[in-house]
């Protein structure tokens, strides 16, 4: 059986020029690499695997010759090429907001819900780069007892939003640090020595969208539709890995020594928690990894049976190109890219 062949829509973007990283070293499997990216970046040649490979536009042609497709990129080219690569037989891997509460899309953290691979209808999608993480501590600590409630604080890096904000960031403490202004145009506020307690739209209900598509995805991934969520998502000025604290309160108790266990014990997860000497998750420990760092494990004292605990997980990498990948991994051991 011949290797599939793949296609990455938005190669040249934030997430996309990690997957490719993240495909070289998982050593994925593959008989051809394409990549896409808008016009303007047509012609350059992205290095891969010792060499060198051009950008193309993307266009729905390019799927005839595809069998999966990794897309990061706009809304509207998410929506567009997911469907025109589903009428020519390819399988796409989505990174947008746009299919991942669509009934008929499954969305998938493999070390969870890989099972909803199967019965796939050619676009299968990822979750919000900080539900990832969330849901994965979730799955680890339910296996004791029945979660009944989650309170969430997200401190989210600027590559979240792409390529674009990480050079504001860097621009701004520069002109900062030089006693200049810091221009603002990647979010409505000035972000280097600054957080933002504002990532997507305003919703009716006082939510970002950011925060209901954790809630909403969470229920989904973890086949929980009633589970009550609460978050709030904040920007901070760092360059890669989203942090998160986490309150969780459940059925009955669960000790803290026996959440480290399962933790400790879930794949993908690495307990960093020895706080007497300042041991614990910190962004710059979770860049370039793709494990989900969790630490200051503690009882809730507010919370009846509950656990406060802390995470950090690359947003680039598990928190989206790296999960596409193992999506993608599960696909071709499972058969489900075969036209």
């Amino acid at each position: 059986m011949a290797d599939p062949r793949v296609t990455i829509v938005g190669a040249t973007g934030a997430v996309g020029t990690v997957a490719l990283e993240v495909l070289a070293q998982r050593g994925f499997p593959m008989s051809r690499l394409r990549l896409t990216a808008s016009r303007r970046s047509v012609g350059r040649e992205l290095a891969f695997a010792g060499e060198n490979i051009p950008v193309e536009d993307t266009t729905p042609e390019v799927f005839d010759e595809s069998d999966i497709a990794f897309i990061s990129a706009t809304d509207e080219i998410s929506r567009d090429m997911a469907i025109a690569a589903r009428e020519r037989g390819c399988v796409t891997i989505d990174d947008s907001g746009v299919w991942r509460m669509d009934p008929e899309v499954p969305l998938v953290v493999p070390e969870i819900n890989a099972d909803d691979v199967d019965g796939h209808k050619g676009i299968l999608s990822i979750p919000n780069c900080s539900t990832t993480p969330l849901a994965m501590v979730l799955d680890a600590l339910r296996s004791e007892a029945g979660i009944e409630r989650v309170v969430a604080s997200t401190y989210q890096s600027v590559t979240g939003t792409g390529s674009a904000a990480l050079v504001e960031l860097e621009e701004q403490t520069r002109s900062v640090l030089e006693g200049g202004e810091a221009a603002a145009e990647q979010y409505p506020h000035q972000i280097a020595f600054n957080l933002l307690p504002h990532i997507g739209s305003l919703r009716e209900n006082g939510y970002y969208s950011e925060e209901a598509k954790m809630l909403n995805e969470t229920r989904k991934i973890l086949h929980e539709p009633d589970l009550p969520v609460s978050t709030t998502c904040v920007r901070v000025p760092v360059r890669v890995s989203h942090s998160e604290a986490v309150h969780v309160a459940f059925d009955r108790p669960v000790g803290v020594a026996r959440a480290r266990e399962l933790l400790a014990a879930y794949p993908g997860i690495v307990v960093v928690d020895d706080p007497a000497n300042a041991a614990y998750p910190m962004p710059i420990d979770g860049a370039d990894r793709d494990e989900v760092f969790v630490g200051r494990i503690r009882e809730d004292t507010a919370l009846e049976n509950g656990l406060a605990l802390w995470l950090v997980c690359d947003n680039l990498r598990k928190g989206a190109a790296t999960n596409a990948v193992q999506i993608a991994e599960e696909i071709v051991k499972r058969g489900a890219w075969l036209r």
